[in-house]
């Protein structure tokens, strides 16, 4: 590499994982101790540190961010007829798994600026058949919680937070994920600190855990052999996860740091640029920024835009579909979402894997306002 530049040695990543030898490190622990499948000690101890750096009483591991989401579902008692409102801008599994166990999500528009779920909306939507609400903190921004939590209060509703994407951030000084009566996190490839799949569910209520904690081991009764109390799900995560977990876990603040500083970066190249807008944090927050995002404002073709960064090395990514267009959505859509259907049309996720540097993040950047540039002149 050369000045920051990709080479053929070294590319821009997107959301590529960041392994190296303190992984190997933990995963060899895990081999030659013989603890692969889901006994062993990883597990219980990567619950216990997530559980300590995220702020809460428990945490409970789980194999996606998706059967995190259902299994708080199910145990907050959201069932056939209730009503789960959730941003109609997000990834697919915050809401498939509403339809697992038979309610009916509410899809409610995002705030212009956050990308994350607008609590006017929210407000507007609650019915008498609403149980539960869903904010999603996108793109590891975090959602306006105080609003959030103060209309559940006000209404009687569970609160779920769907953190899969914003692990390390915080919101007036807490992180996200603590804020609802439970949060879902998710460890898959892409994501902030990974353990190749799995999940993590996490609560103040250290009985709601216990509880949790045996419904993902098939409800089984440790006590009476294979005697289960009722319906339960294989949802448990491995030792080899947990080991890369644990391993991620330590190097998190140096990913953290690296995230926020992309985002720096970003800014300082492309803030003048009327045609690039940067998704926003709210006040009192610090988001992980996950993956950086930008709307591509005025005549810029955003398909023409991705395209030529391709070619010149830069990889990018489309905003999410807003689920009321896809079709086992549409059935609950009503009317327009006018904010999330503009940030689909105009918004792209830029490089923001750990595994590049600095250099090579200005390079992208500088990129995309050539790109732009010559786009006004064409």
């Amino acid at each position: 590499m050369n000045g920051g530049i990709p080479s053929k040695e070294r590319s821009l990543l997107l959301d590529a994982p960041n392994l190296g030898e303190l992984e190997k490190e933990y995963l060899c622990r895990c081999v030659d101790e013989n603890y692969v499948s889901t006994v062993g000690p990883f597990v219980g101890e990567f619950e216990e540190r997530f559980a300590a750096y995220v702020g809460c009483a428990r945490a409970v591991s789980v194999q996606s961010g998706t059967a995190a989401l259902h299994v708080a579902l199910m145990v907050s008692g959201v069932g056939p007829g209730d009503e789960v409102i959730c941003p109609a801008l997000t990834f697919v599994a915050t809401a498939n798994p509403i339809l697992y166990v038979g309610a009916v999500p509410v899809f409610v528009d995002v705030d212009p600026e956050t990308w994350t779920l607008d609590p006017r909306g929210v407000e507007r939507a609650i019915t008498p058949r609403t149980k539960a609400v869903l904010p999603v903190h996108l793109y590891g921004v975090p959602c306006a919680m105080d609003e959030l939590g103060e209309l559940a209060r006000r209404h009687g509703l569970t609160v779920i937070e769907d953190a899969t994407e914003s692990l390390g951030a915080t919101y007036q000084g807490r992180m996200t994920g603590t804020f609802g009566h439970l949060g879902c996190f998710s460890f898959n490839g892409n994501k902030v600190l990974t353990t190749g799949g799995g999940g993590m569910i996490v609560t103040d209520d250290e009985e709601l855990g216990g509880r949790i904690k045996h419904l993902v081991n098939q409800a089984r009764d440790p006590q009476k052999g294979f005697w289960h109390t009722g319906l339960g799900w294989n949802y448990r995560m491995t030792n080899l996860e947990a080991a890369l977990g644990l391993a991620q876990l330590q190097r998190l603040p140096g990913f953290l740091e690296k995230k926020r500083d992309f985002v720096g970066a970003y800014r300082e190249i492309l803030d003048d640029l009327p045609q690039v807008r940067f998704q926003q944090a709210p006040e009192g927050s610090l988001p992980s920024w996950w993956l950086p995002s930008v709307t591509l404002e005025g005549t810029a073709s955003v398909s023409s835009a991705q395209e030529a960064l391709r070619e010149r090395g830069v990889p990018t990514r489309r905003v999410f579909q807003p689920l009321p267009a896809l079709p086992q959505f549409a059935p609950f859509a009503k009317g327009a979402y006018p904010v999330a259907e503009h940030l689909f049309a105009r918004g792209l996720n830029l490089p923001g894997s750990t595994c590049n540097d600095d250099g090579m993040i200005r390079f992208a950047a500088e990129e995309l306002r050539r790109v732009l540039a010559e786009s006004d002149q064409s």
